[in-house]
């Protein structure tokens, strides 16, 4: 039955008139195109004509300056040209067709792409870098060019020229449309949350998912690395909140393998920013540090009941801890932003402890856990300020009207999407977009169609409340993904995130993003990730 659904979804996105959904044509239900970009550039401007590339004798220049990040690139995107020649040749001989040099609208060859960077490498990718780039491609010369001022405008266009070649019918050669792309991203944060403490996830299939961002144009990494069911990452001051709070002790992140995984971030222009939710969604740290907890009394016998809560802001000996940790994890993690949670904090543990009742009473807090909570987030945000990073934290901090300072930045997760983002915005705070684009809700095949309708700045609001919104993640929580299925159940659902996030289209065609995204999960699934089908039944040549 499900065929029958997706069928009724996806006709629209056919050429193919069907009368009754029980006769079936043969062929694929979404053509995909050849040598489109995904995300959609910002303006693209066709010449006339094709041009080959031969990958045997096809080069990657530098003309401008150079860094490790541009030598680095220069090798994986060389690769995958010959990665794309090798597939274009299998296909060739499974369905032969006449060469491309044959047609009136060969235009010349492609012997190699110039790369001029402007400006020298900065080290780390950053929020306010600069992701433009030009690329040319033409029968003016047999060279190509992509220039831009950064290095992460380079990784950008480099990803794009990729995308622009398709088989052409001559051996393992290439096809390429003569083009010119002028491009640049709608919005500066873009960004896919990844949460390990649910499964643990090895350091492989971060790498992996890593690429594929990259492949999307996808520049954050939200590492959600700790939650209540597991603490999988190895404090080099307390490494017992790992030992006892991770589930085995050889599921851990060491401090080495962050610094992998934030390098191979780096060379691919995407940041990587941590979240250590407090104080709810913290039980793993109970197993080594107890006393930082909530006890939760029974309300009949008013005696403790052997169950943990939240993190106890009336502990004496929390807030050196905090200190000691997040001071730590601002030199593990050389982002300058860094995400801390607040959000679904369990107050019931709270209202049960007489010790908290006594201190809210003590503190005039009238019985209000918002209270209680808004007082730690203060704290917490006092830390981190003094600690020479900016906090990102969850809606309901600003909900339950924390005290934020000017730059905390707001990350909008459930509720009415708009009338948060113009909440938030009016109140004068920067803001990330996710309640939208939740991976874990899942429906029928095709559900990208979903997370492509949501538009990240559609919300009653004026320009300078949009200049607010920084971007927003596809959010991939872990309960029921690890290893095994974790990559299809991102790919490609979050590659439409990524085309609203970087595209300036604000009414797309979703039936020519059908047609994109049945090539682009094609594209992605050649490079080793397990996209799942975006549409229906199809296929792709690896």
């Amino acid at each position: 039955m499900m065929f029958w659904t997706l069928l009724g979804i996806l006709c629209a996105s056919t050429s193919v008139v069907i009368s009754n959904p029980y006769r079936v044509n043969p062929g694929p239900l979404v053509t995909a195109t050849r040598g489109e970009p995904w995300p959609q550039p910002y303006q693209t401007i066709k010449h006339d004509g094709f041009l080959i590339l031969r990958p045997s004798v096809f080069q990657i220049l530098i003309t401008g300056e150079t860094c490790d990040i541009l030598e680095d690139a220069i090798q994986r995107y060389t690769a995958i040209v010959t990665l794309e020649a090798s597939v274009a040749s299998r296909e060739l001989r499974s369905a032969p067709r006449a060469h491309a040099r044959q047609y009136s609208s060969f235009a010349g060859n492609l012997a190699s792409l110039n790369v001029r960077l402007i400006n020298p490498c900065e080290d780390m990718p950053h929020l306010n870098m600069n992701e433009s780039y030009v690329l040319d491609v033409r029968n003016t010369t047999e060279a190509g060019s992509l220039m831009a001022k950064s290095i992460w405008g380079i990784l950008r266009g480099l990803e794009t020229f990729t995308h622009l070649l398709s088989r052409s019918g001559d051996g393992p050669n290439l096809a390429l449309k003569c083009q010119t792309i002028i491009d640049k991203p709608l919005l500066q944060h873009r960004g896919l949350l990844l949460d390990t403490s649910r499964h643990y996830l090895p350091i492989s299939d971060i790498l992996r998912t890593l690429d594929a961002m990259s492949y999307n144009k996808m520049n954050v990494f939200h590492w959600h690395i700790t939650d209540d069911q597991s603490f999988p990452y190895q404090s080099t001051r307390f490494p017992e909140l790992s030992a006892k709070g991770a589930f085995h002790p050889t599921l851990t992140y060491t401090r080495e393998n962050v610094q992998k995984i934030i390098e191979y971030a780096r060379y691919r222009g995407i940041r990587v920013i941590p979240e250590f939710d407090t104080p709810g969604h913290t039980r793993s740290w109970g197993e080594s540090h107890p006393d930082l907890l909530t006890p939760c009394y029974n309300d009949s016998t008013g005696a403790p009941d052997g169950t943990l809560g939240p993190l106890d802001p009336t502990e004496s000996k929390l807030y050196p801890f905090i200190r000691e940790l997040f001071a730590e994890i601002g030199v593990t993690f050389p982002e300058r932003y860094i995400h801390l949670g607040g959000d679904e904090v369990p107050f019931d543990c709270w209202a049960s402890n007489p010790r908290i009742r006594q201190y809210m009473h003590e503190h005039h807090m009238n019985d209000s856990y918002e209270q209680l909570e808004a007082e730690y987030i203060q704290n917490l945000l006092n830390i981190t300020r003094d600690l020479n990073t900016t906090s990102i934290v969850w809606q309901e901090v600003f909900d339950n009207g924390v005290h934020l300072s000017p730059e905390t930045v707001v990350h909008v997760w459930t509720g009415n999407q708009k009338s948060k983002l113009a909440a938030v915005t009016k109140a004068g705070f920067h803001v990330l977009l996710s309640a939208c684009w939740y991976l874990d809700h899942l429906q029928n095949g095709g559900d990208w169609r979903k997370f492509y309708a949501c538009d990240p700045l559609a919300f009653p609001s004026t320009v300078q409340q949009r200049e607010l919104v920084l971007g927003g993640e596809a959010c991939m929580w872990g309960e029921v993904v690890d290893s095994t299925n974790v990559h299809p159940r991102i790919w490609p659902r979050a590659s439409a995130a990524a085309e609203r996030l970087w595209s300036h289209e604000r009414n797309p065609s979703v039936t020519y993003a059908a047609q994109r995204l049945e090539e682009h999960a094609c594209r992605m699934n050649r490079r080793g990730i397990p996209a799942q089908p975006p549409n229906g039944p199809g296929f792709c040549i690896q």
